[in-house]
Order: C-alpha cells, then sequence, then structure tokens
C-alpha cells in the first residue's frame, strides 16, 4: 500500500521519511521512551535509519504494519512531534485486529496530540474503506499510566494484567492489555483509576 496522509484541524499524520531521521533519533535519546519501550539503548543515529528503512518501509509495503509521523497541521509536513501506528495480525477484512501503538517526543506531550493522532488512525482502521477492523488493542508495560491514560481517553476497556507478556531487553515485563471495538464510544468507560499518580497527565511513548 502507498502511504497517505491523515489530518484534522489538531495533527497531520504522514509516512516518515530518511528526511525525519534526526528528528526521530533525538526524540529517542529520552530516557522515557527507553523506559516503556523496546528501543536500542543507548539509541544511535542507525537504529533510526534501520527503524526508518527496516520497520516503516516494510510495514506500508507489506500492509501489516501502518506507521505515521505526527506533525502539526499543515500542507508541508513539519518536524516529527511523535509516532503512532497500526500493527495488523493476519487475518481477512471484517474480523482483524490491530494493535494501537504511540510515543510523543518531550517537548509535544501534554497537549493532547497523541490523542488526536491516535483518534485518526482508529477512525481509518475501524472504516470499511479502510482496515476494516473488527477490534483494535492496547498493551502497554504495567505502571506507564501516562500510556493508560491516552487509552482512557480514547475508549478503550482495560480487560486486565497479563504477567510477563513483553519482553524488554532480556527481562519479561507484566502489561496491561485493553481493547476498543467499532462501536465502542470514544470516550472513557470507567472512572480513572485512584491509584494514578499525577503525573500520568504528561504522555508518554509508543508502546
Amino acid at each position: 500500500m502507498e502511504p497517505f496522509v491523515l489530518a484534522n484541524e489538531t495533527v497531520r499524520l504522514s509516512v516518515p521519511t530518511l528526511a525525519d531521521v534526526d528528528d526521530v533519533w533525538k526524540a529517542c535519546q529520552d530516557p522515557q521512551i527507553e523506559a516503556w519501550n523496546t528501543v536500542p539503548t543507548p539509541y544511535a543515529r542507525q537504529d533510526a535509519v534501520a527503524f526508518l528503512e527496516g520497520v516503516v518501509a516494510p510495514g506500508w509495503s507489506a500492509e501489516r504494519s501502518f506507521t505515521w509521523a505526527v506533525r502539526a497541521p499543515g500542507e508541508c509536513d513539519g518536524p516529527v512531534l511523535g509516532m503512532v501506528g497500526l500493527d495488523v495480525e493476519d487475518a481477512t477484512p471484517g474480523v482483524r485486529s490491530a494493535g494501537l501503538g504511540f510515543w510523543m517526543a518531550p517537548a509535544a506531550r501534554g497537549h493532547g496530540l497523541v490523542t488526536a493522532a491516535c483518534h485518526l488512525a482508529l477512525d481509518w482502521g475501524f472504516d470499511p474503506e479502510g482496515l476494516e477492523l473488527s477490534r483494535a488493542t492496547w498493551l502497554a508495560y504495567v505502571g506507564n499510566w501516562p500510556s493508560r491514560r491516552v487509552a482512557w481517553k480514547l475508549g478503550f476497556r482495560v480487560e486486565g494484567t497479563i504477567r510477563g507478556q513483553g519482553v524488554q531487553r532480556g527481562r519479561r515485563r507484566d502489561a496491561w492489555f485493553g481493547t476498543l471495538l467499532p462501536g465502542d464510544p470514544r470516550e472513557p468507560n470507567e472512572a480513572w483509576p485512584a491509584e494514578a499518580p499525577a503525573s500520568a497527565e504528561a504522555v508518554l511513548p509508543r508502546t
């Protein structure tokens, strides 16, 4: 599939290219992205090149992983503020599920940009003219409250905690798992957990 743009008055989503390598490299120096993601550490400029050439481009070509750079709205592509993507399972249209992932650069957090970007990606994912998904999923390591807050705002239902779900740099970590169906309201479906820290308002990375 040829990459395409999704946009509204808040954000513009377009495919990241090698022209964005320095933006990606600089963003991934952030300790919070390292803490909640599986990016190499330390993150070298060549790791950003490998991501753009070996993950983003093949994912679009195979129609299995759709990754967009989050940018400010406008007719031209500006600096990369973050990433959002849908990783699609191998199933027929109408019963397919896709995992939603995202991260935001430090300077772009706290402005609702990642929520707006995820709405665009999910709208296309559920659209019969898009991926015709029957379900979207969200996964985050336990403790990633900012990621959970984004999922909460989007209407994901947290189904529970899966022990040892993810492997990060050689060790297994427990993860929260959530689901969103096409007919679900895109708004919180439960009260925000009382045990969440106040710092969860900040938006952290793709998980």
